[in-house]
């Protein structure tokens, strides 16, 4: 008993003992986790993210830029008559798609991998794809349904259908409307604007095309109107309407006031290498700031690359054999969405309302190779390091930029420009691309890096570029590494790289370029370096079995060329370029023209070019001996293909003769959007049988005297 109540007593005296001892553990851990979470908490003030530095996307800008890819759709009574652009007196009765399917459309932009589509609304011509209340130039009066139909109804029904975002294209020019000019042509614009804003849905871009004045039927007046694009428009009220009517849109705009996105200065399909989404809100905007963007500037405004998959914007019959290739359109997406924009590729819609099926094709081949190209992120989850880490803090550790999420970021500290982050492959392994992402939402701040792989041992520059951007895709001849390293050797303020990804993506063969000079030697040549040339003369398709090119051949008659380029080392081949040639130029001569230089029109090389000075007067005339008589069709204009090309000819008249003495004149008009898209300009005509040609140049885009050619061809029969 006295065991147990010595033992109960024990118990009884050590019981505080141990409270106090417990209470003294808790103290300590309590204070510990105390300290601990002060130290955090310290540490986390101590390590905040970084501030933003100068402009920086808006929401709507954000969404856009993530969308990276969407469509155009070009379609009007132009397509009808064969036309770049619609004079604004074509006869409505023409527009009758009898098999026009938007939801063909829809599915083919979202199998291709796009976002959206942008349709043409209303283009220069002013017909409407709509059956506007303002206007009875539209689809209202057309055979279309029995004037039932409404082509915005049915695309905007198909992009909900497929998980596609809507835009819309309403040209502010109207070359159909007579108070087109007038101050009350404004309220007309406005209300059709707010039509489209209003009847169809969400509307994520609204796309006012830059061209303003000139030409046209305005009524029956047929004459020139001139405006001022700055103010006409009133695009601070303007802009004020759509932003009511969509909030979230974007808008896009070639003149006026800043909108939210801006064009790159051509439509040949790519922006500059460096690229700056910026530009100021106010001031002229010169060409090389929309093609580079302005690093200084105060305003975000991003580039949007618009091309077309053909050469031009609209359906014609000739280019059904000039549908871009696989290896154009991936050239065209490295040097777009690669260089800090997004794509807008065009489908010119075919009389019947279809997109050609070569033009299907392509897209789908194309949105293939995108896909095929960056399938396998060899540096996803890889183990990265990094030679500046801000604060020490893993949240802004390298690893950050292989985690697949885009909303962390590797980051330095405050003044640290210039650094490196490395990703270790674990074995050597080939690659040939590297694609980084800065997180925009704080602004644009990288200005060059370079790229280096780590390769037999040692360290090798394989690449070096200016801005990143949104999205930078570097491409470099492939190498065989265990490590890749992105150097940032300068930037405005601290780096903040969301995303690097490093790919081995295959390599596409160009397709060769095929040209006839004046003597009838025909070459084949392609940009890339090292494949073979295969080519046919009999209209069959060439392929690597086909006659072998080992240098220039004679086809002095009227003959067709088709051509591949072929590495016999991987087995690939290159999409077939065909090029059709008429008569020989070889007797082909210019009329009272001494300037030796001036060869150049008819020497078959689209690179070299002739101007007549700014001293002779418009008109000006190019007269070419044929050297005999031959069955005309046609005639061909190719302009200056020089980047800062001059003489572009805008408006023509075409003679012809067999004496040099008689002419007749076998067609007059204009090279609509010539400045824009320099292509070859062809012109059909009724059969004439003649010798002599002359083309007069009525005006240039430019609006001087200085007319320039690259080449001047005729289409026999």
């Amino acid at each position: 008993m006295r065991q147990h109540d010595d033992s109960r007593h024990t118990h009884a005296i050590s019981r505080p003992e141990t409270i106090l001892r417990m209470k003294n553990r808790f103290t300590c851990l309590a204070l510990g986790c105390l300290l601990h979470l002060l130290a955090a908490t310290v540490a986390h003030a101590r390590v905040a993210a970084p501030a933003a530095h100068g402009p920086t996307p808006t929401e709507n800008q954000m969404r856009w830029q993530e969308m990276e890819y969407y469509a155009f759709i070009h379609f009007s009574l132009n397509t009808y008559t064969d036309q770049s652009w619609g004079f604004g007196n074509e006869d409505i009765t023409l527009f009758n798609p009898e098999k026009l399917d938007c939801r063909q459309w829809a599915r083919i932009c979202k199998e291709s991998g796009m976002k959206g589509i942008i349709l043409t609304a209303k283009h220069h011509s002013g017909f409407c794809l709509w059956p506007s209340r303002y206007t009875d130039y539209s689809v209202k009066h057309a055979p279309w349904r029995g004037g039932r139909g409404d082509i915005v109804r049915e695309l905007s029904d198909a992009c909900r259908e497929y998980g596609l975002k809507f835009g819309v294209y309403l040209s502010p020019w109207d070359r159909n409307r007579a108070d087109y000019g007038r101050p009350e042509y404004i309220a007309y614009f406005r209300d059709q604007l707010t039509e489209l804003l209003t009847d169809y849905g969400p509307i994520f871009e609204i796309w006012f095309d830059g061209a303003h004045g000139g030409t046209g039927y305005y009524g029956g007046a047929h004459e020139t109107r001139t405006i001022d694009r700055a103010t006409y428009y009133d695009w601070k009220n303007t802009y004020a309407l759509v932003r009511r009517l969509q909030p979230d849109i974007v808008i896009w705009n070639d003149g006026g006031d800043r909108a939210d996105l801006r064009w790159v200065g051509t439509e040949e399909g790519y922006v500059g290498e460096t690229n700056w989404s910026l530009l100021n809100a106010t001031g002229e905007v010169p060409w090389a700031m929309l093609h580079f963007g302005l690093e200084t500037a105060d305003s975000w405004v991003p580039a949007e690359v618009n091309t077309s998959i053909r050469p031009e914007w609209f359906y014609h019959p000739a280019e059904d054999e000039r549908v871009k290739t696989v290896p154009q359109l991936m050239d065209t997406y490295y040097r777009s969405i690669g260089h800090n924009a997004t794509l807008l590729l065009n489908f010119p819609i075919m009389p019947n309302g279809l997109i050609h099926p070569k033009d299907e094709a392509a897209a789908l081949a194309f949105g293939k190779a995108v896909r095929e190209s960056f399938a396998v992120d060899l540096a996803k989850g890889a183990p990265a390091q990094a030679s500046h880490v801000r604060g020490g803090d893993p949240t802004f550790g390298a690893d950050r930029a292989v985690d697949g999420d885009k909303e962390t970021y590797w980051a330095t500290d405050d003044g640290v420009t210039a650094a490196s982050l490395t990703v270790d492959l674990g074995r050597p392994t080939l690659l040939n691309r590297l694609l980084a992402q800065e997180y925009i939402r704080l602004g644009q701040r990288v200005r060059a890096f370079t790229i280096e792989a780590y390769t037999d041992g040692s360290w090798r520059e394989v690449a070096r570029g200016t801005t990143i951007g949104y999205k930078r895709i570097v491409r470099f001849p492939a190498v065989k590494a265990t490590k890749v390293r992105l150097n940032i050797t300068d930037a405005k303020s601290c780096p903040v790289i969301s995303n690097l990804g490093i790919y081995s993506a295959p390599v596409f063969l160009s397709a060769p370029s095929i040209t006839r000079d004046q003597s009838g030697a025909v070459r084949i040549a392609a940009p890339d370096i090292g494949p073979l040339f295969f080519f046919t003369l009999d209209g069959s398709e060439p392929t690597p079995n086909s006659q072998k090119y080992t240098g220039p051949f004679s086809a002095d008659g009227t003959v067709e060329v088709r051509a591949i380029a072929h590495d016999p080392a991987t087995g690939r081949s290159s999409p077939v370029t065909r090029e059709s040639f008429g008569h020989s130029k070889r007797a082909w001569t210019l009329v009272g023209i001494t300037d030796a230089k001036a060869a150049a029109v008819l020497d078959g090389d689209p690179s070299t070019v002739w101007h007549h000075g700014d001293a002779q007067p418009l008109p000006v005339d190019l007269v070419i001996d044929l050297g005999a008589a031959q069955p005309l069709t046609g005639f061909r204009y190719l302009p200056d293909q020089n980047r800062w090309s001059s003489g572009l000819i805008t408006k023509y008249e075409l003679d012809v003769s067999t004496d040099a003495k008689a002419w007749t004149r076998v067609s007059e008009g204009e090279f609509s959007n010539i400045k824009n898209n320099p292509v070859w300009q062809d012109r059909r005509f009724d059969r004439t049988a003649a010798r002599f040609v002359r083309l007069r140049a009525l005006a240039n885009a430019d609006g001087n005297s200085r007319i320039g050619y690259a080449e001047i061809d005729v289409i026999t029969e």
